[in-house]
């Protein structure tokens, strides 16, 4: 394969987690089940938003919304390491790498900027109650996250494509589980000062933005709160209106700062650890930290549960084969 006059390589050897070769077994089983229960934890939230006619509000949109991309930034990551730790190949293709970044980008900021978003919502919820329903208008909410879903894919875009105009090593040996912007770099054997330039330009408002966002959001709903008299049950009231968001928020960006605000000059065990949480274990803890801590949340699930179970059981078919046994 070649992109104009660079040097040609068809593969690269993902070094992660093929250093524990003796724990691939273990490895496998271990991602295997985080991946389930991401999937069927964000499903089960999107179906019980979808289904539940009560939770059809823009938080709860938001959310939805938050589900499909933690489904899609952990597909994008977990799915390609499963299949090389099965096959015992740690190598993916030049073209399944640049797509593997280009999904990865695109699901990890949105992410990002729906948690701004679900921080506004919360924010324009408690500290200006009257306006909320007009300003939080269906409209908008659909703008909002499509302006999201625009903005991580240009950006995606534009670093895949300046990554496919470099050339790299014939050795295309990388030092993670799977293609990262960074580790890329590092492994190129040409100039690489536009995309770290790009990395610069865009990266920087991509990741602050909605950062700054949540936070001035939270600073404003802390405020408003402590307004509110002690004793009326209001503080704790508007705590756990938010008390979700926040808990999802601090995973988010402890891990991601860890991994790309703090860079070290080699990929250690640490940063290889710090991604695995920050890629897989946070988009499975997330339908857990919304659940638990919500009322609405957990009784439209049970609801989905039992309808399903229900209709599952209400099929004859199922009913003989009950039956039989």
């Amino acid at each position: 394969m070649e992109l104009g006059n660079q040097t040609a390589i068809f593969e690269f050897f993902l070094h992660g987690l093929s250093q524990w070769s003796e724990h691939q077994d273990l490895f496998f089983g271990l991602f295997l089940s985080m991946y389930l229960v991401t999937l069927a934890g964000n499903l089960l939230i999107f179906l019980a938003i979808v289904t539940e006619t009560c939770l059809h509000t823009p938080m709860y949109f938001f959310l939805a919304c938050l589900s499909f991309a933690d489904i899609g930034l952990s597909s994008s990551v977990v799915l390609k390491m499963l299949h090389n730790m099965y096959t015992q190949h740690h190598t993916i293709s030049y073209t399944g790498c640049l797509m593997q970044l280009y999904f990865f980008l695109t699901f990890g900021n949105l992410d990002n900027f729906l948690l701004g978003v679900m921080a506004y919502d919360r924010y324009m919820a408690i500290c200006h109650p009257l306006h909320y329903n007009t300003a939080m208008s269906p409209r908008l909410c659909v703008l909002l996250v499509s302006a999201c879903f625009v903005t991580t894919n240009i950006h995606s875009l534009i670093h895949t494509i300046l990554m496919s105009k470099l050339s790299f090593c014939v050795r295309g040996e990388i030092s993670h589980f799977f293609c990262d912007i960074s580790t890329l770099l590092k492994l190129s054997c040409s100039d690489t000062h536009v995309n770290e330039l790009m990395v610069f330009v865009l990266g920087g408002p991509v990741l602050m933005i909605p950062f700054l966002c949540t936070l001035a959001s939270y600073i404003q709903i802390v405020s408003a709160i402590l307004r509110i008299p002690s004793g009326s049950g209001g503080r704790r009231k508007a705590f756990s209106t938010c008390g979700s968001h926040l808990s999802v928020v601090c995973l988010f960006y402890g891990t991601t700062s860890s991994v790309y605000l703090v860079p070290s000059s080699s990929f250690s065990t640490k940063d290889i650890v710090t991604s695995v949480v920050y890629a897989v274990v946070t988009p499975m803890l997330n339908p857990f930290l919304y659940s638990l801590r919500n009322r609405d949340m957990k009784a439209a699930l049970k609801n989905l549960i039992k309808s399903r179970i229900f209709a599952f059981l209400s099929t004859p078919s199922n009913l003989s084969f009950i039956a039989v046994q």
